[in-house]
């Protein structure tokens, strides 16, 4: 199990990503300096109740795993871009404009 400091930095990111946008696994562990996107899901499978676990997405832009039917009101909501929407269970988001982009504030504090 991931440090508890690396669990409330993983779920201080993903409490940060604007509504409407995504970041994945990987993403998310660039922004705390860190090679582990796995740890970053594994943090989430245990915390992400407790966040807005829907923010976060794979790199292949596909909902996550699983939730695609519990996520999906909230990219509506939110106006998250999305593409291929065949229906509830078959859609994915359009990372080319969904993603934080790399300028976002939250990628700030990566150590060089």
């Amino acid at each position: 199990m991931p440090s508890p400091e690396f669990v409330d930095a993983v779920l201080d990111v993903i409490r940060r990503i604007p509504p409407g946008r995504v970041m994945t696994y990987g993403d998310i562990a660039h922004a705390l300096g860190s090679n582990a996107p796995r740890a970053v899901g594994r943090v989430l499978a245990y915390y992400g109740h407790a966040v807005t676990w829907w923010r976060v997405v794979p790199a292949s832009g596909l909902p996550p795993q699983g939730h695609s039917r519990l996520a999906l009101p909230h990219y509506l909501e939110e106006g998250t871009p999305l593409r291929c929407q065949v229906s509830e269970d078959d859609y994915r988001i359009a990372l080319s404009s969904a993603r934080l982009s790399y300028d976002h504030e939250i990628y700030s504090e990566v150590a060089p």
